[in-house]
């Protein structure tokens, strides 16, 4: 919608994700202090979220890049897509976290802290998406199909056209989702809130696709949108995860919980 406009020196889309992640730091911080977080487990985790976001914006350039790929048979390094840099992002973290965490936590209060921060850290991954959409909605970019009487005006391609503004509809829905889960979590000690964002989020986002417009690649599949393809996996992951949180974690944790009382 502003794509020019800028504020010292940086671009409105830059300044909301920007926001977003600070935003994101600082939430982070309050719910780890509400739920009384071990303060060591807590500091190592925001290391590893730091240098995830950081490889998250790579996976993010990446998936995007391997979508035009598909699409055009051509090779450009451009452009992010979130989904992509979730993914990537939670892999990282993960490969990472665990890695790392077996030799900096002799007595594995990492892995039994972890349900813990990631209930945490998961509104806050929804309120910096939330954000960063309002960053889409300035730069014009993820924009709808076109709509003379429920579009705004946004450019695109160098003319301004009325476009359904799909980037404030995710944001409203991620807000609108960021205080349900932030509900669960502090009021309900929800076990599930992870399970409960890939799930929602997913069903979202395969829906609002249907609105969108601007270029979306190739998922390889003719009727489904790369993103479609994403957050079917979402779904089927958060699915996944009610029964592993269910049935297997209870199991990890009684293997794990003796080494809490070694000296």
């Amino acid at each position: 919608m502003f794509p020019h406009v800028k504020f010292l020196g940086m671009d409105l889309y830059s300044i909301m994700i920007f926001l977003g992640i600070l935003a994101a730091i600082v939430v982070f911080r309050v719910f780890c202090d509400v739920k009384k977080a071990p303060a060591a487990v807590f500091n190592f985790f925001l290391i590893v979220i730091a240098g995830s976001i950081i490889l998250g914006f790579l996976s993010a350039t990446l998936f995007q890049s391997i979508y035009n790929y598909i699409a055009s048979g051509v090779w450009q390094w451009k452009g992010m897509t979130f989904l992509g840099g979730l993914v990537g992002g939670v892999l990282c973290f993960f490969l990472f976290y665990f890695t790392v965490g077996h030799f900096a936590f002799r007595k594995k209060e990492h892995l039994l802290h972890l349900s813990l921060f990631v209930r945490c850290a998961i509104p806050c991954i929804v309120l910096a998406h939330a954000f960063g959409r309002i960053g889409c909605l300035f730069a014009g970019c993820c924009y709808g199909i076109p709509s003379e009487t429920l579009g705004l005006p946004m450019l695109i391609k160098g003319v301004y056209e009325k476009r359904i503004a799909t980037q404030l509809i995710e944001s409203i829905f991620l807000f609108l989702l960021f205080g349900v889960l932030t509900y669960l979590l502090l009021k309900k000690d929800n076990a599930y809130i992870a399970q409960i964002y890939l799930i929602a989020y997913g069903v979202f986002r395969f829906a609002i696709e249907y609105l969108r417009d601007d270029p979306r690649g190739s998922s390889g599949i003719s009727f489904i949108t790369p993103s479609q393809l994403t957050s079917i996996l979402l779904i089927v992951l958060g699915i996944a995860l009610i029964f592993f949180h269910k049935y297997a974690y209870p199991k990890l944790i009684a293997k794990i919980q003796p080494h809490e009382n070694e000296e």
